[in-house]
């Protein structure tokens, strides 16, 4: 018998530039000439049906009078669309229209899109090269940093995917401006989340510039752009691969995700996560890691943003609680939650654990108590 040693290793450095500004379509087409990607010209635009003629179309265009190959893969705006059909939709589409190895892929849109698109080039061709392009406030909090790409199943969302990061990411504030207000109230969630585990003074800042954020403001919207960039890179740079403090960013997300699915995708995610902050300062209160008057300035912050803080009566109480049971967090068949300590800190139970075992009973109260 023998034995052969295959040596691979090997450092890589996936960094890369986040820019904010307004209106990046053209710069984003510069810094392709400029070789982003390299000598790559062939461009697969994925979006979604409300964002391919808002933005898509003319980014296409804009690479197509360059000279290069651009062709838009949309499918049906909304998480409903985050699965592996649309996935297998996607790749289909491009293998039809000669997309191979050589090509590179543009998401333009939300979460949705750059979460699915990333996982589509982190797999089409064994891996190709992608772009984000963020066009509302809850991908510029959420899929900026970080490289984590998944799609749902109808057990829960975002358990089949992979760390796969992007060449660039433009978060193009002008864009906000075309959001129902509906979405863009809902992306401010996930910002808000990022205060509470990380920022007191982000906290703050939101609580007296909500009004500002919600015109689409400037200097508001950037800083809070920036913020975001600056809190989830702090913590992915210190655990890329989730395995400890990275579960930090699942703050609210226990009770969140399960709400999201169990509505039927009726609520939006930041409206499912803002209901899953509430919930889980009641758990940190319990716990003795928040005071009353904390635990009302998250859940007054939340209102303030538009945002919903009780669990809606058309969601089957008993039904939540089974479902908290898909969450990612889950060790042993243990539930596990990110536990908020005061405002801009979680607790770290022990050396880097950052989510404690929470008995069924316990959850139950709390979802019974919204």
């Amino acid at each position: 018998m023998a034995t052969f040693n295959v040596e691979l290793r090997r450092v890589v450095d996936d960094s890369y530039e986040i820019e904010t500004g307004f209106c990046l379509q053209e710069k984003l087409v510069e810094d392709i000439k400029n070789s982003l990607v390299g000598n790559i010209t062939k461009f697969a635009v994925v979006t979604d049906s409300i964002v391919k003629e808002l933005y898509a179309d003319d980014i296409a265009a804009r690479l197509r009078s360059e000279g290069y190959t651009a062709d838009v893969f949309s499918f049906e705006a909304g998480e409903t669309s985050k699965t592996r059909a649309t996935k297998e939709f996607v790749e289909d589409s491009m293998l039809e229209k000669g997309y191979r190895r050589d090509c590179c892929i543009i998401a333009v849109g939300g979460g949705v899109v750059t979460d699915l698109a990333g996982f589509v080039a982190g797999t089409f061709g064994r891996g190709v090269p992608f772009i984000n392009y963020a066009t509302t406030l809850l991908a510029a909090a959420d899929a900026s940093v970080g490289g984590k790409t998944a799609v749902d199943t109808p057990l829960a969302t975002n358990l089949i995917g992979l760390f796969n990061q992007p060449r660039k990411v433009y978060i193009d504030i002008a864009a906000w401006k075309t959001l129902p207000e509906r979405q863009l109230r809902s992306g401010l969630a996930e910002t808000v989340k990022h205060a509470c585990i990380k920022s007191r003074e982000l906290f703050d800042y939101l609580d007296g510039h909500m009004d500002e954020i919600l015109r689409i403001d400037k200097t508001a919207c950037e800083h809070i752009a920036g913020e975001n960039c600056a809190i989830k890179y702090s913590v992915v740079m210190k655990d890329e691969r989730e395995s400890g403090l990275r579960e930090i960013l699942n703050l609210g997300h226990t009770v969140g995700r399960a709400i999201e699915t169990v509505s039927g995708y009726r609520l939006l995610h930041g409206e499912a996560l803002s209901i899953g902050l509430a919930a889980e300062v009641k758990l940190a209160k319990r716990l003795g890691y928040m005071t009353d008057e904390e635990c009302e300035k998250v859940v007054s912050l939340l209102g303030k943003a538009g945002l919903p803080v009780s669990i809606p009566d058309y969601i089957d109480r008993e039904q939540l609680v089974a479902k908290l049971y898909t969450d990612k967090k889950v060790k042993n068949g243990q539930l596990r939650f990110v536990v908020q300590k005061g405002i801009g800190d979680v607790v770290e139970f022990s050396e880097g654990v950052f989510a404690v075992k929470i008995s069924e009973d316990i959850a139950r109260e709390i979802i019974s108590e919204m």
